[in-house]
């Protein structure tokens, strides 16, 4: 019996790996193939330029607090004069006075001054972050203790950045307190984050995982029927569901290699070119794997569908075509109203959720970076007003919350596979079926 089980197993091996090895070759051989891999490596390339430029710009430095500006003439900035408690608006009061006097700064000094130093942790139902005094001048012992703590949070010289459960944001800051951050090194951060999600979400997950199934799956059946080449297949003893899916082996075992080459080229640049004192981001590989897995899954189950389209039409493709178009609705959906219900309905709704959980996790403190970014004051003639730096919408653009409710990253990227396995396997089953009614030309 042991030797019929292991005969048995022996040729199915064979034949899975004849059918597998026999699609390979084939698609190997074809132009259209290697036009359709050039043109996604064409796109991704064409991305990573623009994210590559991005990060090569010089970004203007703004005095978002106006503590550069010298209101009395006396040449000394106000950021100065107020952190030696000297009258800014009179020319004759100024450190120059003191004994022994202090020179002048540069204003340039007082542009860019401090930075976002968030120091994240949570409280209750609310996560509060603060950002400290880095240039000094509300740390000054010429303030008082009530001066140095106007949010009364009881933390001198402090900004309570802080976000519900409920998506409640505030922001309240002590005088003179992290309120003109360095605006390039914001930018450049942003700017790098919303790129690679902006490239894995559109770039991989979507453009590469549905143009490529698109014109290398759909004919994966209706080609060999059409050509008369299928009756060799199935000339020996094997089922046509079995064929559906050694076929589709096939042409994973193309996919999956280009996209993991594609991947890799795509985290060492953006490892190398994003910001940062380290000269590679090691810590943002989980985000390209997640985008690689999503990728794949999407592969998979698109690859199983445009098979099936195809079996079910000679002209699958134009069914296809519908398809993609409301994919990419969704797609574009997804980052808006990451939780709307139509979402699931897709395929590309289950595995953006995937990128998005593993953004959580790599990114802890995206929402907060991205709050902060909204949250800068710069002054005019008028007084105060609110206004973001470069680099916070896009960044709220593309990232976004698994849209499962309160669960966790891990469950949801959990959940989000299991569906769209469950989705490969459905289709797999119906275009196994449909393969089998067919009549072989």
């Amino acid at each position: 019996m042991a030797d019929k089980t292991n005969t048995i197993f022996r040729a199915l091996d064979r034949k899975a790996s004849a059918i597998t090895e026999f699609t390979m070759r084939q698609y190997r051989t074809k132009i259209s193939t290697w036009v359709v891999l050039i043109t996604g490596l064409v796109v991704i390339s064409l991305l990573m330029l623009f994210y590559v430029d991005a990060m090569q710009r010089d970004f203007e430095a703004i005095d978002n607090d106006g503590d550069s500006v010298d209101s009395d003439g006396d040449l000394y900035p106000d950021g100065q004069e107020r952190l030696y408690g000297t009258d800014a608006f009179s020319a004759l009061s100024h450190p120059g006075l003191f004994d022994p006097p202090i020179p002048p700064d540069d204003p340039e000094k007082w542009i860019n001054e401090d930075d976002f130093d968030w120091d994240e942790s949570p409280t209750g139902t609310r996560t509060v972050s603060v950002g400290y005094d880095d240039d000094g001048d509300c740390r000054t012992d010429s303030r008082t203790s009530s001066q140095k703590d106007t949010n009364d949070n009881g933390i001198e010289c402090d900004i309570e950045l802080s976000l519900s459960l409920t998506g409640d944001f505030r922001y309240d800051q002590d005088n003179f307190v992290d309120e003109d951050p360095d605006d390039e090194a914001y930018a450049k951060e942003a700017l790098h984050r919303a790129s690679i999600l902006g490239i894995g979400k559109l770039g991989f997950v979507f453009i590469i995982s549905i143009f490529i199934p698109l014109f290398m799956a759909t004919g994966l059946i209706r080609d060999e029927m059409s050509s008369g080449t299928m009756h060799y297949m199935l000339t020996k003893p094997i089922a046509r569901t079995e064929v559906f899916f050694y076929r589709v082996i096939g042409y994973l075992g193309i996919v999956w290699p280009y996209l993991i080459i594609l991947t890799l080229i795509s985290a060492i640049v953006t490892g190398f070119a994003g910001p940062g004192d380290s000269l590679f981001r090691f810590s943002e590989f989980g985000i390209w794997l997640a985008i690689l897995f999503a990728a794949m899954m999407a592969t998979l189950v698109y690859g199983m569908l445009f098979c099936f389209l195809g079996v079910m039409w000679r002209y699958g493709i134009i069914l296809a075509i519908p398809f993609a178009a409301w994919e990419l609705g969704m797609a574009l959906l997804s980052m808006g109203v990451p939780e709307s219900p139509i979402l699931r309905f897709s395929v590309i709704g289950w595995a953006l959720i995937i990128v998005d959980s593993a953004s959580m996790i790599v990114w802890p403190d995206m929402t907060l970076l991205i709050y902060s970014g909204f949250s800068v004051e710069t002054t005019d003639s008028l007084g105060f007003e609110r206004e973001e730096l470069i680099g916070t919408d896009p960044l709220q653009y593309f990232y976004a919350t698994p849209g499962l409710g309160d669960m966790s990253p891990f469950l949801s990227m959990i959940i989000a596979t299991v569906v769209l396995l469950i989705q490969a396997t459905a289709l797999l089953f119906i275009g196994g079926a449909l393969f089998k009614g067919k009549e072989i030309e």
